[in-house]
C-alpha cells in the first residue's frame, strides 16, 4: 500500500516537445509542459473549459522514450508522483517547485 501514497495520473496534450538534458554520467532527463482539461457547465448554461498546465520530468529509459516518440499536441497518460523542491535563484529569492516525476508514460491517438 505504500506505493500508492504518492501517486498521480494525468491525461492531457503536450504543450511543446519535450526538454533534453543529457548529463555526463550518462543520465539523461526530459522536461515536458502537460495540459489537462476539465469541461463543466456553469450556472448560466456557458459550456466553460479549464486547462491547467504541469511540469513532467521524466529520467533515464522513460526520458529517452520521450525523447523518440513525444511531440508538441501529442495525447498522452502520465503517470508518477508529485514532488515539491525549493532552490535560490540568481537573485537569492527563495524559489518552490510543484512537478510531475513521471515513470510511466502511455502514447494515445493515433500514430
Amino acid at each position: 500500500m505504500n506505493t500508492l501514497r504518492n501517486q498521480v495520473q494525468l491525461i492531457g496534450n503536450l504543450g511543446n516537445n519535450p526538454e533534453i538534458t543529457n548529463f555526463d554520467n550518462g543520465k539523461k532527463l526530459a522536461r515536458i509542459s502537460l495540459a489537462t482539461n476539465e469541461n463543466y457547465t456553469n450556472t448560466q448554461g456557458e459550456k466553460i473549459t479549464n486547462t491547467e498546465w504541469h511540469t513532467v520530468v521524466l529520467w533515464n529509459k522513460t526520458a529517452e522514450i520521450a525523447e523518440k516518440y513525444l511531440q508538441k499536441g501529442k495525447e498522452v497518460i502520465i503517470r508518477g508522483k508529485l514532488t515539491h523542491r525549493e532552490y535560490d535563484d540568481k537573485e537569492g529569492n527563495k524559489r518552490y517547485v510543484t512537478e510531475v516525476v513521471g515513470n510511466e508514460i502511455l502514447l494515445l491517438g493515433s500514430k
